[in-house]
């Protein structure tokens, strides 16, 4: 057994049942994937665009793509045939965007919508007072070719794991007040958690954690 599986198989192993693990593949070479798929591996994060779609077409075709990244409009198209899920909808021009893209390729595409919860600027997503704004003004409701499946965050880069479990609980509380303004039984995914806070974040309700290193190793740029 490689170590990539090994490592999957840990990770797996602690997972509670119902949270899914996704792979979180940017940088790492189509061949390493393709071990991590060996070990039973088929849900896999990319960050960029123009890199999930040149490992997409080398890897098994029932790998279920996920774009986790910031997302600039000019490459929707681009990961558009092959992604089920963008977890990374940051505003709602992008939202009808996407949902114009795959209505033109005739597919339904699943979007989390992205929550900005830490302290760095750096990070994109929605405020907490900007998304259900959002929501009870209906910008969510008419899409054709776009299912709105839950929110998606990444906590603040700090050794203080009280700030990061207080950033996750307010993405919980976030996604249980969109879910009841929303009112469909298609919002129930909360991606959060990394190979350094994935704990903390089932804690406080997760259904999907999006690791990278401790699954791959360090990154080869």
């Amino acid at each position: 057994m490689t170590s990539i599986a090994q490592n999957i198989n840990h990770i797996n192993s602690q997972l509670p049942q119902g949270v899914r693990l996704v792979a979180v593949s940017k940088f790492h070479p189509v061949e390493r994937l393709q071990e991590a798929y060996d070990a039973g591996q088929r849900l896999f994060g990319e960050n960029r665009a123009q890199e999930l779609a040149a490992k997409a077409p080398q890897l098994p075709t029932d790998i279920e793509w996920h774009f986790i990244g910031h997302l600039q409009k000019n490459k929707v198209r681009m990961i558009m045939p092959w992604v089920s899920t963008i977890q990374s909808i940051d505003s709602t021009q992008l939202l009808q965007l996407v949902n114009k893209e795959a209505a033109r390729i005739n597919r339904s595409i699943k979007v989390l919508l992205q929550l900005h919860v830490a302290k760095e600027q750096t990070k994109s997503g929605f405020t907490v007072e900007e998304v259900l704004q959002a929501a009870n003004e209906g910008a969510f409701n008419t899409l054709s070719n776009v299912t709105i499946a839950g929110v998606m965050a990444m906590a603040t880069f700090t050794d203080d794991m009280q700030q990061v479990a207080s950033e996750f609980e307010t993405v919980h509380d976030t996604f249980l007040a969109l879910q009841k303004t929303l009112n469909t039984p298609n919002f129930k995914e909360i991606s959060m958690g990394m190979s350094d806070d994935w704990p903390i974040a089932v804690e406080h309700g997760a259904t999907i954690v999006r690791i990278g290193t401790d699954i791959f190793g360090a990154r080869e740029y």
